[in-house]
């Protein structure tokens, strides 16, 4: 017998996620621990149950999915992600898969759709509609297009080039003259836009940009 997933559920809509309760519940090995309707929420009940199955909407009160997941994967490593979205969007799926989810399901799908994609992060495996596999996207899915120039602010570059000569966050902070905080929400961004999850992807990124856009001698 399996042992049972521990669930939260985070959605603005109290009727919807009712709902989805009460499909997750048929199923007796799912057992949801907490519902909540804002990111800060969920990061609370993550860090109290650390559950294995956290099932939240992409566009929050207080913020996109994106503002947390990363932060939910720190506060609990094994948690597997599933972003709501408003239609099965490639494009979602690439940015959300990138910073740490582990799937992500359109709001229109049906419960036995939702229970097959949980049933296979159970056996450690991913769902993706067949639709996607026509996408003219789908063969860029590893390679994502970088452009600095056009995906990085100025200030987000100046911030990159620090972290890769090596300098701490907190002198990156005092340089320009903002709160530690404030480069911390800098670098969620610049995450976001090179499609990456951590300080060194970031770096691997942003260094082999700047080396291709060195010209010839």
């Amino acid at each position: 017998m399996r042992r049972d997933w521990q669930v939260v559920l985070i959605d603005i809509h109290p009727t919807s996620m009712l709902g989805t309760k009460l499909i997750l519940e048929e199923h007796q090995d799912l057992s949801v621990k907490a519902m909540v309707s804002t990111g800060r929420e969920g990061l609370i009940e993550v860090d109290r149950h650390h559950p294995d199955l956290v099932l939240m909407d992409y566009k929050l009160p207080d913020g996109e999915a994106d503002t947390f997941i990363e932060q939910m994967k720190q506060l609990s490593a094994d948690t597997h992600i599933i972003v709501m979205t408003d239609e099965d969007d490639l494009k979602l799926f690439r940015k959300y898969i990138g910073i740490g989810a582990s799937g992500v399901i359109s709001k229109q799908s049906s419960p036995l759709k939702l229970i097959h994609l949980i049933t296979g992060l159970r056996e450690g495996l991913a769902s993706i509609p067949l639709t996607w596999l026509q996408n003219e996207d789908w063969g860029q899915l590893g390679q994502p297009e970088l452009d600095v120039d056009l995906q990085l602010t100025d200030m987000e570059k100046f911030i990159m080039e620090r972290i890769v000569q090596g300098i701490t966050y907190d002198k990156i902070a005092k340089e320009i003259d903002v709160s530690r905080r404030s480069v911390d929400n800098y670098l969620r961004k610049i995450y976001t836009k090179l499609d990456v999850s951590s300080r060194a992807q970031a770096i691997e990124q942003f260094t082999l940009y700047t080396k291709s856009k060195k010209p010839y001698i």
